[in-house]
């Protein structure tokens, strides 16, 4: 991991299509996995709460520039890039909570899923709720069961992603000049479903000990 400490990276709206759902490149760094196994290896082996804290909050002090140089190359269905989609994630809700728990409360508000006792945010989630919760999820990987950590974070993708569907209905259906709103939010639930179904492929291949 780097020494030196740099300004976290911010995000732009229209990075996160390209982060999540776009093809993995043709030749994967063997460095990706060899850095993942390696980290989760020593960590899970003797979880030390300061360094557990402090590769939770890794992206705050870092940026997420060096998590994305090492795993957002690789495999979806990899434990790379697992690693990389849950720090994405945490990233994502750090930078703009307040959209993404008002997209969580209003698929909760929309019907009641098994995926909402999965994700386990509280109620009702605010922004404060969901920054914990993916703190919480990030201390599970390293600490917890990994592949009841990967089901957690895919379970809160696609409760978001079902409420940002219907906030890009609710966006469509005012009038045309929220057109282009509709349509990011709409992205955004696509690209959400996405990483849910993504990381509960991970979880799956943890469980049969296959995640390379």
């Amino acid at each position: 991991m780097a020494a030196d400490f740099h300004r976290p990276t911010k995000l732009p709206p229209g990075m996160f299509d390209d982060f999540i759902g776009g093809a993995d490149p043709a030749h994967l760094n063997r460095a990706a996995h060899d850095t993942a196994q390696a980290l989760l290896a020593r960590v899970r082996a003797d979880p030390d709460p300061e360094i557990v804290a402090r590769l939770i909050a890794y992206t705050d002090r870092h940026g997420i520039d060096a998590i994305a140089e090492l795993w957002s190359g690789a495999s979806a269905k990899s434990l790379p890039g697992a690693l990389w989609r849950i720090y994405l994630l945490r990233t994502l809700i750090g930078q703009d909570a307040e959209t993404l728990s008002l997209a969580y409360r209003r698929s909760t508000e929309m019907s009641h899923t098994i995926d909402q006792v999965v994700a386990g945010a509280a109620s009702p989630a605010g922004p404060a709720e969901i920054r914990e919760l993916a703190d919480r999820v990030l201390h599970g990987v390293f600490t917890g069961d990994f592949a009841v950590a990967l089901e957690r974070a895919a379970a809160f993708a696609r409760v978001t992603a079902t409420g940002f569907t219907s906030l890009a209905d609710d966006a469509d259906a005012s009038d045309s000049v929220h057109h282009d709103r509709s349509a990011a939010l709409t992205r955004r639930a696509l690209r959400l479903t996405e990483l849910g179904d993504e990381l509960t492929a991970c979880a799956k291949l943890w469980r049969r000990d296959a995640l390379d």
